[in-house]
């Protein structure tokens, strides 16, 4: 069993180029997991520049000087960045709220509808179990309100500290776009000279994470906006909070589009109950989601990620475990660095293990 322990070590473990991507993946968690919060902005910030630099190359490919294109890029993530804290946030804001207001007004609609099931189908469900499981919900509204009621009492300290990030992050922007040659140069100069492996792995990581990363921005954006111009057309009431919600939801493939199917009918149910509208809203969204995922997808993720079902849902798990929404959001990133960095384990490179 030791002999076998030490042959494992010895592939896999004794390269030089090992141990450093060793070092450097255990350094990385060590500062996500202890200090993400803390250093927040810094690492929205060097995310925001990893996306932007794609367009400033493209500029500069055709023949734009670095710093009149990264002033162009940075002055249109900007004004994409006033408009949704100006434009769109205060719309969903309110549209929240006058969701939360609603909330006892479709709790008691929707006890109604479900009260016509024990007379349709008294051996299944009873008018006991309806009303203990109305009694639930109302409760969860009611602690929902409570936890809305802190929020808002605590909400100086919160702007607070999205003014200080609205500041920070913008600048932290500009710098990581403007001095990426020298703070390239000046990391680099803390590694080894000999990370063939590692600049692989980063050449991989880099095609298939922006290529995904980018692609999901605009799906996020291209899958909303159809959204919204689809329910404001049958004239929902809460077609942008709702298309926010179907947006977003294209971050967690399969499972996203599944759990937002729940607002969208009941909205709809909610505003126009059963009905042609009703049907109609529903095919709609149907239509959507089918487009998004046979002929948007594809065009915008065509050769880019390449994981089974089963990697991306445990990717999921995994990383939003770790880190909430953003474990979320990057779950597939992640998986596809891991998968790189398995496919690229130096542990190919070193001799084989010959037993003394």
């Amino acid at each position: 069993m030791f002999e076998y322990v030490r042959e494992w070590y010895e592939r896999h473990f004794s390269h030089p180029q090992a141990v450093l991507l060793v070092v450097l993946l255990l350094g990385a968690f060590v500062v996500l997991y202890f200090f993400g919060k803390m250093l927040a902005p810094l690492l929205a910030s060097v995310v925001i520049a990893y996306l932007l630099e794609a367009s400033v190359q493209m500029l500069e490919r055709r023949g734009v000087g670095r710093i009149l294109a990264v002033t162009f890029v940075f002055s249109l993530f900007l004004a994409v960045l006033a408009f949704l804290v100006i434009g769109l946030a205060p719309i969903v804001s309110r549209q929240l709220a006058n969701f939360v207001q609603d909330l006892p007004r479709m709790v008691s609609n929707g006890r109604q509808v479900l009260l016509r099931l024990p007379e349709t189908y008294p051996n299944f469900v009873s008018a006991t179990q309806i009303d203990a499981l109305i009694n639930s919900v109302r409760g969860e509204i009611s602690a929902f309100g409570q936890n809305m009621l802190s929020l808002s009492l605590a909400s100086i300290p919160v702007l607070v500290t999205l003014l200080v990030y609205l500041i920070l992050g913008p600048v932290l922007v500009f710098f990581f776009l403007k001095d990426k040659a020298a703070i390239i140069a000046w990391l680099t100069a803390f590694l080894p000279r000999e990370r063939g492996v590692l600049t692989a792995v980063w050449r991989d990581v880099d095609n298939q994470i922006g290529n995904y990363v980018r692609g999901k921005f605009y799906e996020i954006f291209i899958v909303g906006a159809v959204t919204y111009t689809t329910l404001a057309l049958f004239g929902m009431a809460y077609a942008p909070l709702l298309a926010v919600l179907v947006g977003l939801s294209v971050i967690v493939p399969y499972i996203g589009a599944a759990v937002v199917t729940l607002p969208v009918a009941v909205a709809a149910y909610i505003q126009f109950g059963w009905g042609d509208s009703f049907v109609w809203i529903l095919v709609a969204y149907a239509i959507i989601q089918a487009l998004d995922g046979n002929l948007l997808v594809p065009l915008l993720f065509s050769d880019v990620v390449n994981l089974h079902p089963v990697a991306i849902i445990a990717a999921v798990l995994v990383f939003g475990g770790l880190w909430g929404f953003w474990g979320v959001f990057f779950a597939i990133p992640l998986a596809t660095l891991v998968k790189s960095l398995l496919k690229a384990w130096p542990s190919r490179m070193a001799p084989p293990f010959e037993p003394a």
